[in-house]
């Protein structure tokens, strides 16, 4: 069975920000080179902070430059390896040239998933930043940018990658025309902010169109760990506490979108719209639905005035999806989930990627459930929600 990642990434080149600095001056990032340092995604007007190493978003692929093996336990990911490895810091001050050709050429990203035993991936963003900035035209600009190189860079696969156009939900107007354009090149699948623009919400009518443009072409809608529209202010005061408990607690994130789609009727009026989950895993979700269905009824108790409860389970299984890495809790609970509603993914290249073990490290994940749930989580059930 040939394996499919249902969450890989993407190392944004310098094409992705071309154009934009001559339009919207120090408020645009571009890429930014210097000596010894390697190539940064920079802001000028955020005066340094916010700068990314393109480096950071590609250090699982470090992971063959060393002749020490592998280090990692049974079912489990390589480990993340320091920033002072050598090979890593290669990466950081070496920037693109230092990088995996497949990194920066789609021709060559099956090289690493050859490596990999992986046949196919869907890719996601590496610039997350992508999703918040201020400027709504900036935004937008940049998202279309993004699409267009991204759709380059997977035309040159032959057919070993999908990518997901991101949608600049901050105007919905403008999503859904980039919406309509980017279902024209061929694009199966959309990825939007996890949480609403600050402010707003995703049950307000002039999302709608969007929801039904999706759901009438059958292009999923995929909510990313990262790629937020702004961090609330809980989220601020959590990490800044503590980013262990933080890291933990990252399924808090989505939860509001999913109780608005669920509960708040986008769902309802749109049964036919696919929702992807992605990198939050899913170890957590059966316990959840359970929670808000009593929630719900909970409140309907107080406000019968409110939608009528629906079952949250049979809303999940009908159209959501969830990627999973070595999630074992994902496993044991999939009867609650729905086997049908969960996909693996490698996250290459990022630091928590099972590459270049992944065929290993499925094996290993599977070895005390049947070869139908396995195939139907690395390869069947995502093969069939994107058309494959």
């Amino acid at each position: 069975m040939a394996i499919i990642s249902a969450d890989s990434h993407v190392v944004e080149g310098p094409g992705v920000f071309a154009g934009l600095a001559e339009r919207f001056g120090d408020d645009a990032p571009r890429v930014v080179s210097e000596s010894g340092k390697g190539d940064h995604i920079v802001i000028p007007a955020h005066k340094g902070r916010g700068a990314v190493n393109v480096g950071i978003m590609a250090l699982a692929a470090t992971r063959l430059d060393t002749d020490t093996p592998i280090e990692r336990e049974h079912g489990q990911k390589p480990g993340v390896g320091t920033v002072n490895d050598p090979e890593i810091q290669a990466y950081l001050t070496g920037g693109y040239a230092a990088m995996r050709k497949g990194l920066t050429d789609g021709a060559r990203r099956g090289d690493d998933q050859d490596v990999d035993g992986v046949a196919l991936e869907i890719l996601y963003p590496g610039f997350f930043s992508m999703f918040s900035m201020r400027n709504v035209e900036l935004l937008v600009a940049l998202q279309k940018n993004y699409n267009d190189w991204l759709h380059d860079f997977c035309a040159a696969s032959n057919g070993r990658l999908y990518g997901l156009a991101a949608l600049p939900v901050q105007d919905p107007a403008a999503a859904l025309e980039e919406l309509q354009r980017v279902i024209t090149k061929g694009y199966k699948g959309v990825i939007i902010p996890c949480n609403a623009p600050k402010g707003r919400s995703y049950t307000e009518e002039d999302y709608a169109p969007i929801w039904a443009c999706a759901e009438e072409a059958g292009i999923p809608v995929s909510f990313h760990v990262g790629c937020s529209s702004h961090n609330p202010n809980w989220v601020k005061e959590f990490n800044s506490a503590d980013s262990i408990a933080m890291y933990g607690n990252t399924a808090a994130l989505i939860q509001p979108t999913l109780v608005d789609f669920m509960c708040r009727g986008i769902c309802e009026k749109h049964p036919e719209l696919k929702i992807v989950v992605a990198e939050f895993n899913a170890g957590w979700i059966a316990y959840w639905l359970e929670r808000i269905d009593q929630a719900w009824k909970r409140e309907y108790g107080r406000n019968p005035d409110m939608a009528k409860p629906r079952p949250v389970g049979e809303i999940w299984q009908r159209q959501f999806y969830a990627t999973i890495e070595n999630d074992q809790a994902a496993l044991r609970t999939r009867d609650m989930i729905g086997e049908d509603t969960l996909m693996w993914g490698s996250d290459y290249p990022h630091t928590d990627s099972t590459w270049p073990c992944s065929a290993a490290v499925l094996d290993e994940m599977f070895e005390d459930f049947s070869a139908q749930a396995k195939n139907k989580i690395v390869h069947d059930n995502v093969k069939a929600l994107y058309q494959l």
